[in-house]
């Protein structure tokens, strides 16, 4: 029996799979941590190769579980520090077979590493706070949620959607069940908003900032975040200790530069920008363009039809994202990939910055072309709006508008 209770405790076998792409990013996470363990790297160090997620407890169980296999002496410690504040049962019960599992394995561990269920308790303990954010949609909208015990807030949640140039959308205090916060993030998934980042505290602090800055005071929203400023500023941080996205999203080198530039026209086709496309309404004079060119008797050749179809394009993109806008674009990029960083999606990461650092400081060279990320989204849009054309009758699949609890739609554009 005892066999067997070890063995279920060692795999994950026992937890419901991740999906692939999560397993894959884990594996990775873990991998990174076991080499370096070997190359004898800091408590601080270990920490940032891991991505926790307080509202994704089966991501959580199975790091905890996958990390708890490696038998280094630095582990404990790494266990204790992700997951020794952890407030709900399902994590603090996973901790404790974890640290006694190493054990069991010959790996040091401190008694004082081992949760207790009166500490978590104690007055004295350090609050625990979360800061996450979405993704920039194509309005400019994103969300802010601040997570925290109900003492600090009034609530256990903070929700906020911003505007990056109108400032507060929304701002309210809930306060959730373990049950409610579920359907609470699953109302944001069937809305589309899957991919949420884990920020520093004084990152999420400066987008509440920006947005307080730009909204009238009269405007309810303003005044929520006005009640509670103080004490935010006092657990997440304050704005002027955020990290300069310039410096803190990836730099791309420059002889990597054009590579992942022109690879950035990949991100169209991700979720992360589905909002960004053009809608089928800001399509359509575009595909009727594209039809008389298809059509006209002036065209000789196919070349001729690909030549003048790529000047449309190009066209299309001038039109729909101006020139004068780009630098707005390029920062919610940057913001981006600076969130992507952190979560560890590095290769994605450095496509949105090199993506970020041509709209920003586009090329002078009239050989560079237009932004290769907004020529697919126009592509992608085109695309779209001719699938739409052969289908009138059916509700096409990109685009409509997602609404959050309140009255803040997040729409496409």
């Amino acid at each position: 029996m005892a066999s067997a209770k070890k063995s279920k405790i060692r795999s994950t076998s026992h937890l419901p799979p991740l999906p692939p792409e999560s397993a894959g990013v884990l594996q990775g996470q873990v991998g990174a941590v076991a080499a370096a363990c070997e190359a004898g790297a800091e408590l601080e160090s270990l920490k940032n190769l891991v991505t926790v997620n307080p509202r994704d407890v089966l991501w959580d169980l199975h790091l905890l579980t996958e990390l708890a296999n490696l038998r280094h002496q630095a582990i404990p410690s790494l266990l204790a520090e992700l997951f020794g504040a952890a407030g709900d049962k399902d994590r603090r019960k996973a901790l404790k077979r974890a640290l006694h599992l190493l054990k069991t394995r010959g790996v040091p561990v401190p008694p004082e590493l081992l949760p207790r269920e009166e500490a978590a308790l104690s007055q004295t303990r350090p609050v625990v706070t979360q800061a996450q954010v979405s993704a920039v949609l194509g309005n400019g909208d994103c969300v802010v949620i601040l997570e925290a015990p109900k003492e600090v807030l009034g609530g256990n949640l903070l929700l906020s959607v911003l505007n990056d140039a109108a400032g507060f959308r929304e701002c309210q205090v809930f306060n959730l069940k373990s049950r409610q916060q579920e359907e609470f993030w699953q109302y944001f998934r069937q809305q589309g908003l899957t991919d949420w980042f884990p920020v520093p505290g004084p990152e999420a602090v400066r987008r509440l900032e920006e947005a307080y800055r730009q909204t009238p005071p009269a405007v309810e929203a303003w005044q929520v975040y006005h009640s509670l400023r103080e004490r935010i500023w006092q657990h997440w941080g304050r704005p002027d200790a955020a990290p300069d996205l310039e410096q803190a999203a990836p730099l791309v080198a420059p002889g990597e530069r054009r590579r992942l530039l022109e690879q950035s026209g990949q991100l169209a086709t991700s979720a992360l920008f589905f909002t960004w496309l053009p809608g089928l309404e800001e399509m359509a004079p575009w595909l009727e363009k594209l039809r008389e060119l298809e059509a006209s008797p002036l065209v000789l050749s196919d070349q001729q039809k690909a030549v003048r179809a790529d000047g449309l394009l190009e066209e299309a993109v001038r039109a729909l994202y101006p020139l004068e806008n780009r630098p707005l674009w390029g920062r919610r990029l940057l913001a981006l990939a600076y969130c992507l960083d952190q979560a560890q999606r590095r290769e994605e990461a450095k496509m949105v910055r090199a993506a970020a650092d041509d709209l920003l400081q586009p090329e002078d060279s009239a050989l560079a072309g237009e932004n290769p990320f907004l020529l697919s989204l126009v592509r992608m849009g085109l695309s779209l709006a001719w699938q739409a054309s052969q289908q009138p009758e059916e509700t096409p699949a990109a685009g409509g508008l997602l609404t959050l609890p309140g009255d803040s739609p997040l729409i496409r554009r």
